[in-house]
């Protein structure tokens, strides 16, 4: 293959998981990642790594998917091939598994699923994984608590559930993956919370909510259902103790702390954004990335 056509078949995997939306624990897009203070991001196929407010530094690797965890770093590349990073060192990649189309990771581990829309758990410190469910569309790892939905829209949890993260009133964790609400077409969890996209637009939220992360629902403790944040949405993310929706005019809106639990315009033209626990990051339509901390003013980081 061509040097030319490598690039443009490239281009066309990242145009198709931008339109299959797939989500991560952290972003409403596989161009970006964050959690706690670690943010990832592929700009015009360059990938970049940085913590905090520090400036992005560029990764000698090609990614369609960037990810992070507590003290690592993942990269999906263009031919199927999931890669761990620890410590912020790029220089030494970790193959987890082959055949991986989309991810998505976190403290724990990664859920990865493959070219037949398998879904494997790969448990912190493993690799190749253990084999959950077939037929998934996309998944969630959150803190306690994972996430998968079915491609028939079926949202199945396992994990902690002692802040309502399961969304059926239960408060007890169980030892399988059960169904709790249906017709999701996104996922996306962090501390003791969760929040989901259905295919109408609308935004819901369960779990903790001391912060005001799942909206009004259960403010100052925690919500155990499903309750609508916000609708005319098409993408979301969640960090820590806010929350970010980009609606379908590309106005970016983000609820919870230093918000109100009334989502709030930040920021226009937006195409993907990943939340942290203070910081948000967000791709315009223009192919800037800005970031901001809760309650401050969007600033582009990429291109200064």
């Amino acid at each position: 293959m061509t040097r030319k056509a490598c690039a443009s078949t490239f281009i066309s995997y990242v145009i198709i998981c931008l339109i299959a939306s797939s989500a991560r624990a952290d972003s409403s897009s596989p161009l970006l990642a964050a959690y706690y203070d670690r943010q990832m991001a592929i700009i015009n196929g360059t990938t970049y790594g940085w913590r905090g407010d520090n400036t992005p530094k560029t990764i000698p690797h090609k990614a369609i998917q960037v990810g992070v965890g507590d003290d690592s770093n993942y990269i999906l590349t263009p031919n199927g091939a999931l890669l761990r990073f620890d410590n912020d060192d790029f220089s030494k990649p970790r193959l987890l598994k082959n055949g991986v189309v989309r991810f998505s990771a976190g403290d724990s581990g990664v859920m990865a699923i493959d070219k037949t829309n398998t879904l494997w758990w790969i448990e912190t410190g493993t690799r190749n994984g253990q084999k959950i469910a077939n037929d998934i569309r996309t998944v969630a790892v959150g803190d306690g608590a994972n996430y998968y939905v079915t491609t028939s829209g079926d949202l199945y949890v396992k994990g902690k559930a002692h802040r309502g993260q399961y969304g059926d009133g239960r408060l007890e964790r169980t030892k399988t993956f059960v169904r709790t609400a249906t017709d999701v077409s996104y996922i996306t969890a962090h501390t003791g919370h969760a929040i989901l996209l259905n295919s109408n637009g609308d935004v819901l939220g369960t779990g903790g909510n001391i912060y005001g992360p799942v909206g009004k629902h259960g403010l100052g403790d925690k919500a155990v259902r499903w309750s609508k944040i916000v609708g005319n949405a098409k993408a979301i993310a969640t960090g820590s103790s806010h929350t970010v929706a980009i609606l379908k005019d590309n106005t970016l809106v983000a609820w919870g702390s230093e918000y109100g639990t009334d989502p709030k315009p930040i920021l226009d033209s937006v195409t993907a954004v990943a939340a942290s626990s203070n910081t948000t990051i967000a791709l315009k339509t223009d192919g800037s990335l800005w970031q901001w901390d809760r309650g401050e003013k969007p600033q582009r980081i990429i291109p200064k």
